[in-house]
């Protein structure tokens, strides 16, 4: 448990100190934009299935582009709301959106992802980019996840893809040495996170070649979707 805190603690410094010049980064061009677009693409194919505003929750926001992006586009967003570690990541999360009326203005907050503060079956869809291999307790945190899934809700996670061997130097080896204690889940172990959660129709996306990533998809049994 108190290495587990420690983990926490670490990326905690880690992400309050790049946070200002985060979006300004080569990683935030090659990959984590391009992976809010594919987040977007997503979304959009699961509110064909929905006749109704459905509500998202985005895990591990950083500075809200995600958030930004969906309140700013023509999905039917009913809740929208962002969750982060650090609070440096949700200030500026917070500033991004400053200018939004007030109806729109996503709910962000600094908490958990091992506790988040929501009831059961709070919202539609999950999404969380590049945050989760940072999680020490990576089979906790999806099954906390699945908590708060309505019925017939999706997760929708992309982490660094390190099954091939671009990906292997690139997070198992750079991005190892650079942020200390993280772990990116291999293909196989995140389906197997997945399921053991609860979730099914798991199914796999992988994008980007120097920084490839990849998105795991999950449903919880029931509903619509």
């Amino acid at each position: 448990m108190q290495d587990s805190q420690q983990t926490k603690d670490r990326a905690k410094h880690f992400f309050g100190s790049w946070a200002g010049s985060y979006d300004r980064s080569l990683l935030n061009f090659f990959l984590f934009e391009p992976s809010c677009f594919v987040f977007l693409e997503e979304l959009v194919r699961f509110q064909q299935d929905h006749a109704q505003p459905f509500d998202v929750l985005d895990i591990g926001c950083g500075t809200g582009t995600l958030l930004d992006l969906m309140r700013s586009s023509n999905l039917q967003v009913g809740q929208l709301a962002g969750l982060d570690y650090t609070m440096e990541m949700c200030v500026l999360a917070r500033s991004k959106c400053r200018n939004v009326e007030s109806s729109q203005f996503p709910s962000i907050l600094h908490a958990d992802s091992e506790r988040l503060p929501f009831a059961d079956a709070s919202f539609d869809v999950i999404t969380c980019g590049h945050s989760f291999h940072h999680y020490p307790r990576q089979a906790a945190v999806v099954r906390e996840f699945r908590r708060v899934l309505r019925s017939g809700g999706r997760l929708m996670l992309i982490d660094g893809f390190r099954d091939n061997a671009v990906g292997w130097v690139v997070y198992d080896v750079i991005i190892a040495s650079i942020e200390k204690s993280v772990h990116h889940a291999s293909w196989s172990l995140m389906r197997k996170y997945f399921q053991e959660a609860g979730l099914v129709d798991v199914t796999h996306r992988k994008f980007n070649f120097w920084f490839p990533a990849f998105l795991t998809m999950g449903t919880v049994p029931g509903g619509s979707a």
